[in-house]
């Protein structure tokens, strides 16, 4: 339970500080202290670093414990390299490359994670 309430206390407070950057950095914008094109790549590159954040705490829920520290190992590492290839387009790329870009990576560590996790669920119950 306890660990329950640290998950969700987190995600609430990660999913808080992008929208609270998002809404200072609109603000910013419209004083005259933000191109529009910023305001964008660090709501995109927040989001980019809140993947690989998760990256790390997603296998939890989908495989036995005698599997967690690998599926953790895969999933924090595509789930991290996905989340900052995103974050990375998201500040030097120009922004359809960034939007396509970003996407693609982030689906592609999704994939890989959630396929992993799969396959070790499937040999769990096979064992």
């Amino acid at each position: 339970m306890n660990e329950i309430r640290k998950d969700v206390i987190g995600n609430l407070a990660w999913g808080l500080g992008i929208m609270v950057l998002a809404l200072v950095s609109m603000q910013a914008r419209k004083l005259g202290w933000l191109e529009p094109e910023t305001v964008t790549r660090l709501v995109i590159g927040a989001n980019g670093l809140f993947v690989a954040w998760m990256g790390n705490r997603l296998p939890k829920s989908f495989v036995p414990n005698a599997c967690a520290r690998r599926a953790r190992r895969v999933a924090g590492w595509s789930l991290a390299l996905s989340g900052l290839v995103y974050a990375a387009l998201a500040a030097l790329a120009p922004i359809p490359v960034a939007c396509w870009g970003g996407a693609t990576a982030l689906l592609t560590g999704v994939a890989v994670t959630v396929g992993y996790c799969l396959s070790l669920r499937h040999q769990a119950k096979a064992s």
